[in-house]
């Protein structure tokens, strides 16, 4: 008889495509379906490409309208009565808060993931303490949540959102070292430093660019660039209009996102995430297991990447001028003694953070909560698809 399909549901395809690749591959290898639903984007035509069938659902991120959520928590009620999932699979805000209202109410088994704890987190206040409500309702019969640095697993302990026999550590969204492998570097003599991320406010864009200003005054030849997107769907976004203005002052070179970040990464020298807080930055993850010494801030989920002294340099978080002196000791560094922070950082991603070690903890974590549940009712039927 075959499978109930598992339904994966984050805030845009696109994190499917780049992130969720190697989990879809060892749910569909233990055959399971794996259905997205998500909002349709630039790259939700490749998830046809991983034999994935889509089902659009609009997801506004950056929307506190109670009514909106009402009628999301609706669509994907719709939806999962549509689909008839064996298991619900949630990341992100919304998608962990009102698909798993949605699947709790239906009786589906759900895994979350909280990657991060976003601006609502960060900045607190009332919309903090509503997300925590919302979050400590939604999760109360997960199956499992995972977390992927032990700060924010403690937070939602001590904030009673979940429970210690809920609660697992994940080494992010996994990392494939064999395609994010060193490179040459391309014959340039203009050191390099390279932000690659959404660019928010909350990431430390401001301190970046202020450090770079520092620096530059000494080192006018140093370059700073900057990959991601702009006027990203997020109340802390940075507008184009002001990353123009950088650029004109000389500041930094703009990179628009890019579906493969490796050649950029390559030609750069060191990696840096001056973020106010992060889950676990894949970024700093791709630049180590390219070899590349990296510079972030003493926050939970860098931390978590960056040993000081060993594959990186840690600094005080929103303090560009500490910012500024963790550059200055990365370029006064022999090449030889970045180059040995690069190995280190390759060495630990290999270790610690391998897709197959995300994977394998998630096979774990489905074949437990499906072991829960009684015999369902009969599998809907998915004729195509189109039908999703």
């Amino acid at each position: 008889m075959k499978r109930r399909p598992i339904v994966l549901s984050v805030n845009a395809s696109w994190n499917i495509v780049n992130f969720r690749k190697e989990l879809i591959a060892g749910l569909q290898g233990r055959g399971f379906d794996v259905v997205a639903l998500a909002p349709e984007d630039g790259h939700t035509a490749q998830l046809d490409e991983l034999g994935v069938p889509f089902r659009p659902i609009r997801i506004d991120s950056q929307s506190v309208s109670p009514l909106g959520d009402a009628r999301l928590i609706a669509a994907y009620d719709a939806a999962l009565r549509e689909i008839g999932p064996a298991l619900f699979l949630g990341y992100t805000i919304k998608p962990n808060i009102y698909g798993s209202l949605a699947a709790q109410r239906l009786g589906i088994p759900t895994i979350n993931n909280v990657s991060g704890l976003g601006t609502a987190f960060i900045r607190g206040g009332l919309l903090g303490r509503i997300v925590t409500l919302l979050y400590r309702i939604a999760f109360r019969r997960s199956a499992t949540v995972f977390f992927q640095n032990e700060e924010d697993l403690a937070l939602f302990s001590d904030r009673k959102i979940v429970r210690s026999e809920q609660a697992r550590l994940l080494p992010g969204s996994g990392i494939d070292i064999d395609y994010f492998r060193p490179r040459p570097r391309p014959d340039d003599t203009a050191f390099t430093f390279l932000f690659v991320g959404r660019l928010l406010w909350d990431k430390g864009i401001a301190e970046y660019v202020d450090a770079a200003r520092a620096v530059r005054a000494i080192h006018p030849d140093v370059r700073f660039r900057m990959l991601g997107i702009v006027d990203a769907p997020n109340r802390t976004a940075v507008a184009r209009a002001q990353v123009y203005d950088w650029e004109t002052e000389g500041l930094i070179d703009y990179l628009p996102p890019r579906d493969d970040v490796r050649p950029f990464i390559a030609a750069a020298d060191c990696i840096v995430l001056p973020s106010y807080r992060e889950g676990l930055p894949r970024t700093l993850l791709e630049g180590a297991a390219m070899a590349k010494p990296l510079i972030a801030t003493d926050v939970p989920g860098c931390r978590s990447v960056v040993t000081h002294g060993a594959n990186g340099l840690l600094c005080r978080v929103r303090d560009a001028a500490a910012l500024a002196n963790a550059m200055e000791q990365m370029l006064a560094m022999p090449a030889e003694e970045r180059a040995a922070m690069g190995a280190q950082g390759r060495a630990r991603v290999a270790a610690e953070f391998g897709h197959h070690i995300v994977v394998d903890r998630y096979l774990e974590a489905v074949d437990a909560a499906l072991a829960k549940v009684t015999p369902a009712r009969a599998t809907p039927s998915i004729a195509s698809k189109g039908s999703l």
